[in-house]
C-alpha cells in the first residue's frame, strides 16, 4: 500500500509505506549470496525498487493479481532487468511461484496489504468513494464477482454479516435493509448512488466523526469482492513454509481483521509447546520462528505527515530460526 498522489499519473511519487523500517528489518536476511525476496504484493513496484537500490545482487519475485499493475511495475522496474521476476497470481499460490522460478526457498517475504494506490487512483475500478465509478472492486478484473453482483444479490442477511464482520460497521443491517429495499426499484450500478443510501442510513450523529460514513463499507465489499482475509489466511503460513533459515517475514497490515490474523500466525509459529517452568526445551520442540519486533510497531508522527495513509498501519516481522 501506497501513498496516493491524487493524479495516478505519476507513478514514481507514490510513496511505500515505511519504506525504510522494512528495508532494514529485511536487511539481516539478505547477507548470503544471490538472496532472494518475495514482494507478494508488488502494486506499483515501490518496495520492490527500493530493495534492489540498496540490496546488491538481490532478486525479487514480484507477485500481483492484477495485471495492470504488473504492466506498470514491469516498466517502472525495467531498469533492473533479470533481477526482477515477475508473476501473475493471488500470493496464496506464493508456494507455486518460488517453485516455478526454481527455487525451494527464499530469503524473505514481504506483505503490504490492502489496496494500492494505483487501484484508488483509476476511477473506473470503484475502490475510492470519493468519486462515482462503476461499483466493480475486482484487484484481478479476470475474476467473476463485483461488487455490484454483491449489493445486487446477496441476502439482507448475508450482506450484514460482510459489512459487520468486514467492515465493523455498527450500522451493518440498516444499510443491508435498505440497499435491499432500494435494489428492488434499481439495481445498483455505480458508487455515488451507494454513497447517498450510506449517508442516509447512519444517524446524523454518528456521522459527526470517523470521516467518510462510507469507508468502512466499501472496505467490507472490496475484502468481500476479492476474498481478501480467506486468502492471506492461507498465505501467511504458506509464506513461511517457503523461508530459509534466517528468512525473514515482514506484514503490513492496515486494519484489525488483518492484523489480527497476522499475530495469531506469528504467535502459533514461534511458541513452543514445552511448559514454561520447564528448565530446557527438548530436542525437537523448539519453535520454528522468533518475532524481530516486539507487537506491532506504528508509523512515526513524521511518517504520518509525510504519508497519511501510513496512520493505522502495523508492522509485523518474524524471522525462521537457524537450528
Amino acid at each position: 500500500m501506497t501513498s496516493p498522489t491524487g493524479s495516478g499519473q505519476a507513478d514514481a511519487s507514490h510513496v511505500p509505506v515505511l519504506l525504510d523500517r522494512v528495508l532494514d528489518v529485511l536487511a539481516p536476511s539478505l547477507t548470503g549470496e544471490r538472496p532472494v525476496v518475495v514482494d507478494t504484493t508488488l502494486g506499483l513496484g515501490g518496495h520492490t525498487e527500493a530493495m534492489l537500490q540498496r540490496f546488491d545482487g538481490l532478486h525479487v519475485i514480484g507477485i500481483d493479481r492484477d495485471r495492470e499493475a504488473l504492466r506498470r511495475a514491469q516498466d517502472r522496474l525495467a531498469p533492473f532487468g533479470d533481477r526482477v521476476t515477475f508473476a501473475h497470481a493471488v500470493y496464496d499460490e506464493i508456494g507455486e511461484v518460488v517453485a516455478g522460478a526454481g527455487l525451494t526457498t527464499v530469503s524473505g517475504v514481504l506483505f503490504d496489504l490492502g489496496v494500492s494506490s494505483m487501484q484508488l487512483d483509476l476511477a473506473d475500478r470503484g475502490f475510492a468513494y470519493a468519486q462515482d465509478a462503476p461499483l466493480d472492486m475486482r484487484m484481478n478484473a479476470e475474476d467473476e464477482l463485483t461488487a455490484a453482483d454483491v449489493l445486487n444479490t446477496y441476502s439482507s442477511r448475508d450482506l450484514s454479516r460482510v459489512l459487520r464482520e468486514y467492515g465493523e460497521e455498527k450500522f451493518a443491517k440498516r444499510i443491508a435493509d435498505n440497499v435491499v429495499a432500494a435494489r428492488a426499484v434499481e439495481p445498483f450500478t455505480t458508487s455515488a448512488r451507494l454513497v447517498d443510501l450510506i449517508r442516509d442510513s447512519i444517524p446524523q450523529a454518528a456521522r459527526r466523526t470517523g470521516g467518510n460514513p462510507a469507508k468502512r463499507t466499501f472496505q467490507a465489499l472490496r475484502i468481500e469482492v476479492n476474498d481478501e482475509l480467506g486468502v492471506y489466511r492461507r498465505a501467511l503460513p504458506a509464506a513461511l513454509d517457503v523461508l530459509a533459515p534466517g528468512g525473514r517475514v515482514v506484514v503490513l497490515s492496515y486494519h484489525s481483521l488483518e492484523d489480527r490474523i497476522t499475530k495469531r500466525a506469528l504467535t502459533e509459529v514461534t511458541t513452543t509447546d514445552v511448559p514454561r517452568d520447564m528448565p530446557f526445551v527438548p530436542a525437537g520442540h523448539e519453535a520454528k520462528f522468533s518475532l524481530v519486533t516486539r507487537g506491532a510497531e506504528l508509523a512515526t508522527d513524521d511518517e504520518i505527515d509525510d504519508n497519511p495513509r501510513a496512520r493505522s498501519v502495523r508492522l509485523r516481522v518474524a524471522e525462521r530460526n537457524k537450528s
